[in-house]
């Protein structure tokens, strides 16, 4: 069964056992004053099913996902970068590094993404939120 986008939402895909992954969001969740965002894991049937209805191969993208209410998305440095354009404070100045060009960008975030593990670990399961931020999470 088909679950539906929350309205003027964005939404979040991240991997769920990643350490480095899930601080993220506890980053992005303090400082998303403006309840922006709602969260998924990659791994979860709703993850999935995003990803399947974007086209978005899983067997060749090891990434973050960052969907707006009209559907487009955004992978890799781009998602990082319009993920922090929406946060208040300091973190928005990360968004100033779209100049730089995505190629390079993008070898950086390999790089991290593909020793997250080795350098930060990794949980048996997935995130499960907190009380207080079930509503965050789909």
């Amino acid at each position: 069964m088909r679950k539906e986008l929350p309205v003027n939402k964005k939404i979040i895909l991240f991997d769920g056992v990643c350490n480095l992954c899930n601080t993220s969001v506890d980053f992005i969740i303090k400082r998303d004053t403006k309840d922006v965002f709602r969260f998924a894991s990659l791994q979860s049937d709703f993850g999935m099913q995003l990803l399947a209805e974007r086209g978005i191969d899983t067997q060749k993208i090891d990434s973050i996902v960052y969907i707006d209410p009209g559907n487009t998305y955004e992978i890799k440095s781009d998602a990082a970068l319009a993920i922090a354009a929406e946060l208040k404070g300091w973190p928005k100045v990360i968004s100033y590094f779209k100049f730089l060009p995505s190629g390079f960008r993008n070898m950086i975030y390999d790089i991290v993404a593909k020793n997250r593990y080795r350098w930060f670990g990794k949980k048996n399961t997935c995130r499960l939120p907190t009380e207080n931020e079930a509503a965050k999470f789909l």
